[in-house]
């Protein structure tokens, strides 16, 4: 008798032990569908979103004369307006949306601060310099006479060198100035911060030293943000390097998840912290600088987008790298879709209402509740 209750113990101890096994696996399951339903919604919601911005503009366009256009059976004038106008300004806010969105997750996982993005750290006021230095020292932008925006960049290029250039150098700095005291995270940010002073004064006193209004109204409307001055080769450019930075962080997801858990944590699991840190800040660094040397500053894009995929994904990298690059494509082709449209024949230039929308969403997500970092 003894023997038999001992065999039913066993089997039932094996039998809950079978039980909460498969309790856990379903669980997690339901916790990774979850993820990967947003992120595809995120996707699926970029496409009809581009298709509906192929349609808003000046010229109207149906959803049939896009369809033909794209397929090359449409008149000249909505093959021009498709590939020539509205693609290649949807692409470049896609590509721009993931680049910033990207790299403002992986500076808030690496120094494990909420508010750390490229603005935090002096990226994109380094870039501002670097544009308003060349359009001052070598006289990029022009006042137009007709059409289009008020200001032109007779050298666009060279204003991208310096800016991207202007960039780096803030950046190589500030990771020169973490060797004295470490890596670590606050030396990072308060470092960024200080160039990130160091370059608005610059920027401050180019302009108070600039020739004329046409060198003022360049420096001022290169600093709004406008997605109207990329071409075909620019928005290839920044597709690549936004593209290879989030594969790049996606291989190196674990590492970032092991990072969440705090420095001790990702020492003991075999990781060099100071190393990852650094190669994400740079990586980072350069696709910011990518994308703000040729379409200014655009804000908030990698501060908020975040934080509003993390509400939904949580902190794991795995999920929230490809999250947060669909939902900075998102918001970005929305805002710049809306900023063609909203006093139409007139584009407002796109950092303009990414500005405006950012501050209040902000806000929200901080009233709304803290974040466990």
């Amino acid at each position: 008798m003894n023997s038999f209750l001992t065999v039913v113990k066993k089997r039932m101890v094996k039998s809950n032990g079978t039980s909460k096994h498969s309790d856990t696996l379903s669980e997690y399951d339901r916790y990774t569908a979850k993820k990967v339903s947003f992120i595809v919604l995120c996707s699926v919601l970029v496409m009809l979103t581009a298709m509906i911005a192929l349609t808003q503009g000046s010229y109207g366009l149906s959803l049939k004369e896009v369809f033909l256009a794209l397929i090359g059976r449409g008149t000249r004038v909505t093959h021009t307006v498709v590939w020539n106008i509205r693609m290649v300004r949807i692409l470049s806010a896609i590509f721009a949306g993931i680049g910033l969105a990207v790299s403002g997750m992986i500076m808030q996982n690496i120094l494990r601060n909420p508010l750390a993005s490229p603005s935090t750290l002096g990226v994109s006021h380094a870039a501002s310099f670097g544009a308003a230095f060349a359009i001052v020292a070598f006289g990029s932008g022009r006042i137009s006479s007709h059409g289009g925006s008020a200001v032109t960049f007779t050298i666009p290029y060279m204003i991208a060198l310096c800016a991207f250039g202007f960039s780096m150098i803030s950046t190589g700095v500030t990771i020169l100035l973490t060797r004295f005291k470490g890596a670590s995270p606050e030396t990072l940010v308060l470092a960024g911060v200080a160039m990130g002073s160091l370059f608005t004064a610059g920027v401050t006193s180019l302009r108070y030293f600039a020739q004329d209004e046409v060198q003022l109204s360049a420096i001022i409307f290169w600093t709004f943000g406008d997605l109207g001055r990329t071409g075909w080769t620019t928005a290839a450019i920044i597709g690549v390097g936004a593209v290879a930075a989030s594969v790049y962080f996606f291989m190196n997801r674990w590492k970032y998840n092991a990072m969440n858990g705090g420095e001790n944590v990702a020492r003991t699991l075999g990781i060099n912290t100071e190393r990852i840190r650094i190669t994400g800040l740079i990586v980072a660094s350069m696709i910011t600088a990518l994308v703000v040397s040729f379409v200014g500053i655009i804000g908030f894009v990698g501060l908020v987008v975040p934080h509003m995929a993390r509400k939904v994904i949580g902190n794991d990298a795995r999920f929230l790298i490809p999250a947060s690059c669909f939902v900075g494509a998102l918001l970005l082709l929305v805002s710049d879709t809306v900023a063609r449209t909203l006093i139409s024949p007139i584009v407002l230039p796109v950092g303009i209402l990414t500005s405006f929308l950012g501050a209040p969403m902000f806000i929200y997500l901080i009233l709304k509740g803290r974040h466990n970092w």
